[in-house]
């Protein structure tokens, strides 16, 4: 059973990559050395690669894909270790600086800003200029995978947010099943009749204890309704339009009103993915993953996704995010590295190794495939691409996903408390804009 990906990040990595990693730099143009070559999606040269991937994120679509590579290229196998994920950051890191790195590795794309401005990722402009499949890759793993024009890495594999909803739930409570909510008016009325079915079933579910799944989740809400939420950096201005009190406020109002569960109060990320599948749960957001996990956890659910809506009708968004493929600075395998990276994005891979298996292409052009067709739901999901996002930021650690940090305990003040929310977001703000002033 895949574990959710990304929820249980700790300070201290974060807070390693910055010591080690950036080597006291502060705005180092991107380098071109060690250069990748044009690539093909064979082999090189003879000899093993040897790759590092996070724990916790997608493994088995990871394991696929080093597979069908592994069957393609005998004479060059990747050989993959798992890193603990709150490990990951801080070994990248002290690889980096050490020279002991692996020849391509997997990264939470959310952290690439941060390797790339500190020059630690091999920069493959050059090798990859005419690659056309870039122009469909994932936005938004495009977006991070760039640094002052210059491309460091291409998407290894998605996780959207969008909206999942109970199906049988919607019929108890009198709801038409082929109908979920397109504002957030209409996502609070549904969840108050589930809600009051009694017997346990809650309309929603919010984390409470988890920084990264609300940005995965309540954060799109905001988007959805035109509002901003991390400092890009120095000056740049955090929590802007009225979107982010209207979903405070719509948050609070969810908890108080008993449509989220008690226990949500404590969710610091590591059951988040299995509350959908409980089939006590009416609506939620979550990630492409629970697909397969709420099928596996309550086979008989029947279960419907749409996107993440705003406050205006039709309104939309959702979070894009998964993991990179990149190569660390002291990679002795470069042209191979960037030979693995054409072949994810190769057709046949998107087709026959992604969309077979039922996760996410990385190529919007090939979302169109048999598999896909076959399995409406993952058809459903995909949609969440064309709206998606995923912020852009050196310090995203900081202001969103610390534990510590200002989104988390903005979140949980509106959650928990009856403090003012202008006072609420006014706090937020300025702390988020005094870490983005000293990146």
């Amino acid at each position: 059973m895949r574990t959710h990906p990304r929820w249980a990040v700790q300070a201290v990595a974060a807070a390693l990559l910055f010591a080690v990693a950036a080597c006291g730099q502060q705005e180092p143009p991107p380098s071109t050395s060690s250069a990748a070559q044009p690539a093909t999606t064979s082999c090189a040269s003879k000899g093993g690669l040897t790759m590092w991937e996070r724990s916790g994120g997608n493994k088995e679509m990871v394991d696929m894909l080093v597979a069908a590579w592994n069957a393609k290229n005998p004479d060059c196998k990747v050989n993959l270790t798992y890193i603990p994920h709150t490990e990951m950051v801080g070994k990248i890191a002290q690889g980096v600086a050490s020279g002991d790195v692996p020849d391509l590795m997997g990264m939470d794309l959310i952290y690439a800003p941060q390797f790339e401005k500190a020059q630690q990722l091999v920069d493959i402009t050059a090798a990859t200029k005419d690659w056309a499949e870039l122009k469909t890759a994932s936005k938004g793993h495009m977006t991070v995978a760039t640094y002052q024009d210059h491309l460091f890495g291409v998407p290894l594999y998605a996780d959207v947010s969008a909206l999942f909803y109970n199906k049988d739930l919607f019929a108890k409570a009198g709801l038409d099943p082929e109908k979920p909510p397109t504002t957030l008016a209409e996502l609070r009325a549904d969840a108050d009749k589930i809600t009051a079915l009694g017997g346990g079933i809650k309309g929603y579910y919010l984390p409470g204890n988890c920084a990264g799944c609300n940005i995965f989740t309540v954060g799109p809400l905001m988007w959805a309704s035109g509002a901003t939420i991390e400092a890009k950096g120095p000056g740049d201005e955090p929590l802007v339009g009225d979107g982010v009190k209207q979903v405070l406020q719509f948050t609070r109002d969810m908890v108080k009103s008993g449509n989220v569960p008690e226990g949500a109060r404590t969710e610091n990320g590591e059951t988040f993915h299995l509350q959908f599948g409980s089939g006590k749960v009416g609506m939620m957001g979550t990630g492409n993953f629970n697909i397969t996990l709420a099928r596996e956890q309550n086979p008989g659910m029947k279960f419907g996704i749409t996107l993440l809506p705003g406050m205006a009708p039709n309104s939309s968004a959702s979070f894009i995010g998964g993991d990179l493929v990149v190569i660390p600075k002291g990679s002795k395998r470069v042209n191979d590295a960037v030979n693995f990276m054409k072949f994810l994005l190769s057709d046949q891979t998107q087709v026959e190794v992604y969309a077979k298996a039922l996760n996410l292409t990385t190529r919007s052009d090939m979302a169109d495939n048999k598999y896909f067709k076959a399995e409406p739901l993952v058809g459903d999901v995909a949609k969440a691409l064309t709206v998606g996002r995923t912020p852009y930021s050196t310090t995203f650690f900081e202001q969103i996903n610390s534990p510590q940090g200002p989104w988390l305990k903005m979140l949980q003040r509106a959650y928990y408390s009856d403090d003012d929310l202008d006072t609420v977001i006014a706090d937020a703000k300025k702390e988020m804009k005094a870490i983005a002033g000293r990146s």
